[in-house]
């Protein structure tokens, strides 16, 4: 699922839990999305978590430095430490896969 096809599932939803009260339109969901994407950058970046009710957790987490391989030559390769975002899923959502 790409980003326009997102909002617009996210439109139709909303049309139906509030059954014509109230629509969301387009460029509300697209704001919506940026703004999300923001928070969520901001706090994994500064090295803390987001849970996203119903769906899961993502956590920032240090990776060390390491020793790899190149797989073409078999040579030492050193690979950086970094920061990378774990996501862990809540039972809900595992549930709801099977």
């Amino acid at each position: 699922m790409n980003q326009a096809q997102l909002i617009d599932a996210i439109i139709d939803q909303v049309a139906a839990d509030a059954k014509g009260a109230h629509s969301a339109t387009k460029a509300d969901v697209t704001r919506m999305l940026v703004a999300l994407t923001g928070v969520v950058h901001g706090q994994l970046k500064n090295g803390g978590e987001v849970t996203l009710p119903g769906i899961g957790k993502l956590k920032a987490q240090d990776k060390p430095a390491k020793t790899g391989r190149n797989p073409k030559t078999g040579e030492p390769v050193e690979i950086k430490a970094r920061r990378a975002a774990k996501f862990t899923s809540v039972k809900a959502l595992k549930d709801a896969m099977q």
